[in-house]
């Protein structure tokens, strides 16, 4: 639709109020997400420090001075500051740094890939089960149920213990556990949101339900199941270091975070405590910086946040 002014001269046509909406929706939505996270100092730094970690582990070969698997017994448990080495050695005499450089490969990997696979599967689950209940539905939510009875650390350790040690059962043990919790975060915000009025006018106007789920629901159950999603993955951070430490996570002589703690637990009472805080130190700090930009997300994608 065009009109003009009183001299006559053309104006543009005037876009739809759905196309307006539309754009605007586009435009300010990301825009006000990172506006609100930015204010979050923690989880600024947080997203910056685990970039850091991600950089490192990406490019270890490059920046490791040692090689992670090789030692020199006549150095083994120098200290920190030991010259060459700034981390001191664990004790088969290899290089502490160098490991921990190499081992955010594995740590990071374990953290975050288990996460991002278990995440549609709970997504498909809890959103069928939410929407369309019934029996199916509640069939599903039971069997869930029942892995909810378990304790999420002892599952994943029964899990990895029937699998066997190695990296890729780690990661299947840890996101097999985590289908169950990420499933009832999306299965609760299916059920609140079907429930609202933009939900029944969608269905009203003829809306089919593959559509209702894509277009009305779909990106309003994704933002709790991020923020939920990305505080899990500190915690699988300290999941995997502590199936390593019991044996039953990456073998030995890899270099991960939680080996090298299982490592040094040996000669932590002989005096030689920088082994395994060191590794404990950097899980600590990975786990937290997760948590902290999980919490940062959650508040971006607070509304009353975005706008005040």
């Amino acid at each position: 639709m065009s009109s003009t002014t009183l001299d006559g001269t053309a104006l543009s046509p005037v876009p739809s109020v759905d196309a307006v909406a539309s754009a605007v929706k586009r435009r300010s939505k990301p825009a006000l997400m990172w506006r609100a996270l930015r204010r979050d100092k923690a989880a600024v730094i947080s997203i910056g420090v685990l970039l850091v970690l991600a950089l490192v582990s990406v490019f270890a070969p490059l920046i490791a001075p040692y090689d992670p698997l090789e030692g020199d017994a006549t150095q083994r448990l120098e200290g920190i500051g030991t010259a060459g080495h700034l981390l001191g050695l664990d004790g088969q005499g290899r290089d502490i740094l160098s490991r921990l450089i190499h081992g955010g490969r594995y740590s990071l990997t374990v953290a975050v890939l288990p996460v991002l696979v278990a995440g549609p599967i709970a997504l498909l689950i809890g959103m069928s089960a939410g929407y369309f209940g019934g029996r199916v539905g509640d069939a599903v939510m039971r069997v869930l149920d029942v892995l909810f009875a378990f304790p999420v650390v002892l599952l994943a350790i029964a899990i990895a213990a029937v699998l066997g040690p190695g990296l890729l059962n780690v990661m299947l043990a840890i996101g097999i556990t985590m289908v169950p919790y990420m499933a009832r975060v999306v299965y609760t915000a299916t059920v609140q949101e079907s429930a609202k009025e933009y939900v029944e006018a969608a269905r009203a106007a003829g809306a089919t339900q593959g559509q209702i789920l894509r277009q009305q629901l779909l990106p309003n159950v994704l933002s709790p199941l991020v923020v939920y999603g990305t505080s899990l993955c500190g915690l699988m951070i300290v999941l995997a270091a502590g199936l390593s430490f019991l044996g039953v996570g990456v073998t030995p002589p890899a270099p991960d975070w939680g080996v090298m703690t299982s490592d040094g637990r040996s000669v932590l009472l002989e005096g030689y405590g920088h082994v395994a805080t060191i590794p404990g130190i950097v899980i600590l700090v990975a786990a937290l910086a997760f948590n902290l930009i999980g919490d940062g997300v959650r508040d971006a994608l607070d509304p009353h946040k975005q706008t005040s």
